[in-house]
């Protein structure tokens, strides 16, 4: 646990060590104020609630997450530090969460910074609390699963920018397949027991019981999993 912890205190406080991040801490809150408050109308809809907001996030996690974590191990290969830090007495279980606990933190600041819109919110109206706090429990548990992918990506390249768009293309179907239009499109020529099972496999699906205040199992399940699974496969990749 010391190193694992060693790891990631140095890998976290590294991403405040460069101007950089606080460029996409900025980038990441004005983006989701700009789709809540324009695209969404959220404050014209006279509903006090965080919804809106919510319906956005995993769209702006897309581009956002996998441009924080595409240098995970990638820059590591593309450094030649990558052997080095091997070299050192740290297994590459511990490796692999040390990093990607500073990467899944980092981006809980981000998602952090948007609690000035709760305020305005609770400024404004009167929220129904539940749902705020499950669905920002919700959105910092679908980031750990982005951040997952991308960290998974990273490790197959020394490219960073190949990491970055693979890993966007891959949370990109995930987020599909839980897409009303797309759910359509299926069952249009699948049974509709299939499509649903394809749905099923969603981060959107998962993600939709926590923006209705409700801290569901089987998003929490899914969620977990998937993060592990991701990891379990990159710890796998650094071995060979």
């Amino acid at each position: 646990m010391k190193t694992i912890y060693y790891l990631f205190k140095r890998e976290f406080l590294g991403y405040f060590r460069s101007p950089v991040a606080y460029v996409f801490l900025f980038v990441f809150a004005g983006a989701s104020a700009v789709m809540a408050l324009n695209l969404g109308k959220m404050l014209e809809t006279n509903d006090a609630s965080m919804r809106t907001l919510f319906h956005y996030q995993p769209w702006i996690f897309l581009v956002f997450i996998p441009a924080i974590g595409m240098r995970l191990w990638a820059e590591e290969k593309r450094s030649g530090t990558w052997e080095l830090l091997f070299t050192l007495p740290i297994t590459p279980i511990q490796a692999v969460l040390g990093k990607f606990l500073a990467a899944w933190i980092f981006v809980l600041v981000a998602i952090c910074l948007t609690i000035t819109m709760v305020l305005t919110i609770g400024y404004l109206g009167n929220p129904d609390w539940g749902p705020v706090l499950t669905g920002y429990f919700g959105l910092f548990l679908m980031a750990g699963s982005f951040m997952a992918v991308t960290s998974l990506t990273s490790a197959f390249t020394k490219n960073q920018v190949i990491s970055f768009v693979i890993s966007t293309l891959v949370t990109l179907i995930f987020l599909f397949l839980g897409w009303s239009v797309f759910s359509g499109f299926l069952e249009g020529f699948l049974p509709m027991e299939i499509a649903d099972a394809i749905a099923q496999f969603s981060f959107i699906t998962h993600f939709e019981p926590f923006q209705n205040g409700v801290v569901s199992l089987k998003g929490l399940l899914y969620f977990l999993s998937f993060t592990v699974f991701c990891l379990f496969v990159n710890v796998i990749v650094l071995e060979r």
